[in-house]
């Protein structure tokens, strides 16, 4: 174990960091910066419905451009092999969850191997290859049981944080422990996650020498459970909630078709049956539920004031406006472990030797997921939509404050930073064969908010899986021959099935999918073994 007193990293004052490093001179390639979100609901920031207070992303939008239609992979391992990659999560070996130091989920088939396999490249991994600085701060979760797959094996020069999920916020050990590049170390006092790995990436950009662009990582671990937030933040949200979640489902859809997210006769999801209205829920109850959602809000609220930080830094150095910056969450809102309430005691929130699903529960994630059905792990809207903020000054401008309904899909991150940058995606890499790319670039979207996203989208995660083409999408679970059908662009919210009425569309999209499934490792699952995932 390292000897670290990582006390003095953190209490170097932010314009104290601004001197470590003069840009003498702009690069001409753009930095990259990928800001990820860990189970945040699709309506959880202002610029897309909530009534939390995130002005610094709001403004990132506003100069920005907004994706109304982008998708992730429906889980947060998931979604970062095909983030890094530009691969189905499949194809890199991680089709279900990761093998950690207390889990095995290697199923001994090339899809279900539980980290990131060598047919594959990372973002980093490519870029590093092209010249440059590579970063990364917060969670990992791609596969940490062994040294060659961690983050400075798979290309990145700098790594802190943490290689699996769901550590404590304020203090993480044990096997979710805060690691140092390589090295384990525990946390100062004072220490909070969402501060600690923005401040880590301030200084690892601060302390660039030359003039070389960066790529940096920063994998939020907020606001994935447990509750865990600071009281000064938590304060600003006690008692907000009390008007509870049916009133304030309502008020995020009338935002939502405000701010010109969705039409005006987008129907509203019915509430989670799980869940009684909000009038039926005791006094009692509506207190200890109104804080835990108040514990949520601030962590939310603490990504958006950390984002100011970055931003922040990126404009007294000069590297604003030549800095591609994306935002979004790696799956829909996360209603674990499936209680009306949440889980946990009350007495668990802000524990700091807590973790695990201390949580706020069905129908607070129900709101977040606002105007969609169902959460993380599913395949409808409300368990794979995102936000997706994509802020470059230097050539974002004539779309600059619009939102696109261009369908953009996860996949597409790593090809769109291949066109932006010049690096080449390599057909070969360390003596491998690398899988060709599944994404396509984004770029046409971002510098004229137009273009046509040819062919079939596909999704599987447990046996729910869904396939997408124009405005048709089907959604199944493995082994069924019964798919549902749904217009979106008539019935984004997916509440009315309309397979019967286009059994020749079901065929098609069931087709596509089965050979999706076959290519890209999604069958054969292999066998669980013991603690796999069940």
């Amino acid at each position: 174990m390292k000897n670290t007193n990582i006390l003095t990293t953190f209490s170097i004052g932010l314009l104290s960091s601004f001197t470590l490093c003069v840009h003498a001179q702009k690069p001409t390639r753009p930095n990259v910066i990928i800001i990820l979100a860990d189970d945040m609901g699709y309506s959880d920031i202002g610029c897309y419905g909530s009534e939390i207070p995130t002005p610094n992303i709001d403004k990132l939008a506003k100069d920005g451009l907004r994706f109304s239609h982008f998708y992730n992979t429906s889980r947060s391992c998931p979604t970062r092999a095909s983030l890094l990659t530009g691969l189905y999560q499949h194809q890199t070996g991680i089709g279900l969850m990761t093998t950690e130091a207390e889990s095995n989920f290697d199923f001994g088939v090339d899809g279900y191997r539980g980290y990131l396999n060598k047919k594959c490249v990372t973002i980093a991994e490519v870029l590093k290859s092209a010249g440059y600085h590579t970063y990364m701060a917060g969670k990992w979760h791609l596969g940490s049981d062994s040294l060659s797959k961690r983050p400075l094996q798979r290309g990145f020069e700098h790594y802190f944080g943490c290689y699996q999920g769901a550590f404590s916020y304020f203090d993480p050990k044990g096997t979710r422990c805060l690691i140092d590049e390589g090295d384990t170390i525990r946390a100062p006092k004072g220490f909070y996650t969402t501060d600690a790995f923005t401040d880590k990436s301030i200084q690892l950009m601060a302390g660039k020498k030359d003039d070389k662009p960066f790529f940096l990582y920063l994998a939020f671990n907020a606001p994935h459970w447990p509750l865990h937030a600071k009281e000064v933040d938590i304060q600003k949200f006690v008692g907000k909630y009390r008007v509870g979640w049916d009133q304030l489902r309502k008020d995020r859809l009338k935002k939502q078709i405000k701010l010109g997210l969705f039409d005006k006769d987008t129907q509203l999801s019915p509430r989670d049956s799980r869940v009684r209205p909000w009038e039926s829920v005791s006094a009692e109850q509506k207190v200890m539920s109104d804080y835990r959602m108040a514990v949520y809000a601030a962590q939310i609220y603490a990504i958006d004031y950390n984002v100011g930080k970055l931003v922040e830094y990126l404009k007294k150095t000069n590297q604003f406006d030549n800095t591609l910056i994306m935002f979004l969450s790696d799956n829909g809102a996360c209603a674990e472990p499936y209680q009306e309430f949440g889980g946990g005691k009350q007495s668990d929130i802000n524990n700091p030797n807590k973790s695990g699903a201390i949580s706020y529960g069905i129908g607070w994630a129900n709101l977040s997921n606002t105007p969609f059905r169902l959460y993380k792990n599913n395949p409808t809207e409300g368990g794979i939509a995102t936000p997706f903020i994509a802020h470059w000054p230097a050539q974002i401008k004539s779309q600059k404050g619009k939102i696109t309904d261009v369908s953009g899909h996860i996949l597409d991150i790593m090809p769109t930073i291949l066109a932006i940058t010049g690096a080449e995606y390599p057909k070969v890499y360390d003596g491998n064969v690398i899988q060709p790319l599944e994404g396509v670039s984004l770029l046409p979207a971002l510098l004229n908010g137009k273009q046509k996203i040819e062919g079939y989208q596909y999704w599987e995660h447990s046996n729910n899986c869904a396939v997408s083409k124009g405005k048709w999408k089907a959604i199944s679970r493995v082994g069924s021959d019964a798919w549902k059908l749904y217009d979106l662009t008539n019935d984004r919210t997916e509440l009315h099935d309309v397979s019967a009425k286009y059994p020749d569309v079901v065929s098609d999209l069931a087709s596509h999918w089965k050979d999706w499934s076959i290519r890209c490792k999604v069958v054969p699952k292999g066998t669980r073994t013991k603690n796999s995932y069940d």
